[in-house]
């Protein structure tokens, strides 16, 4: 009977809370996992920001530092938006430390070779002044990027394993 023009009135329900969009996890941004990742999506948009306003396509080597600051600064924005409003709690069949240990330990990597990149591809002796600082500045944030990538991978790998809390002790401290 869906085809019934009341139908579709009945099959729906009261708007209520699960209308609404969660509440934001305040001990996700205090956590380190969570200060990491905002600190990740501030320096990747200020390396891509700063090589999108130099003339990067006379060289090469600074489309390789642009796709990876940009497509790292969109999923870091993605998994910050997710865990910020809990929405992994909603897909509980994805291992979402996995996950994100994956993620992270990708990032540095890639990092790594964005930096190395843009840090070579710097020419001091450039006639524009201003494209100078801006890719140097660029490098030093993409360093800033990459340690903040790998201290993720550190953290996420941690929760990963489990470590610093254990099923036995949680156990034995709930029945205490």
């Amino acid at each position: 009977m869906a085809g019934l023009p009341g139908s579709a009135r009945h099959l729906r329900g009261p708007p209520g809370p699960s209308a609404a969009l969660p509440a934001p996890d305040t001990a996700f941004l205090r956590s380190p996992l969570g200060a990491l990742m905002g600190a990740e999506a501030v320096l990747g948009l200020l390396v891509w920001a700063l090589i999108a306003d130099t003339t990067y396509y006379l060289h090469a080597a600074y489309s390789w530092v642009l796709f990876v600051s940009i497509f790292f600064w969109i999923v870091t924005v993605l998994f910050f938006v997710t865990y910020l409003l809990q929405l992994q709690l909603k897909f509980h069949v994805i291992p979402w430390p996995l996950v994100l240990m994956i993620f992270n330990a990708l990032a540095t990597v890639l990092y790594v070779s964005a930096f190395v990149t843009c840090a070579a591809a710097v020419q001091p002796t450039s006639w524009r002044q201003w494209d100078y600082n801006r890719r140097a500045a660029a490098a030093f944030f993409a360093c800033l990027a990459m340690v903040a990538y790998g201290a993720s991978t550190f953290f996420s790998f941690r929760a990963w394993r489990g470590l610093g809390s254990n099923a036995a002790t949680s156990q034995v401290t709930n029945h205490a």
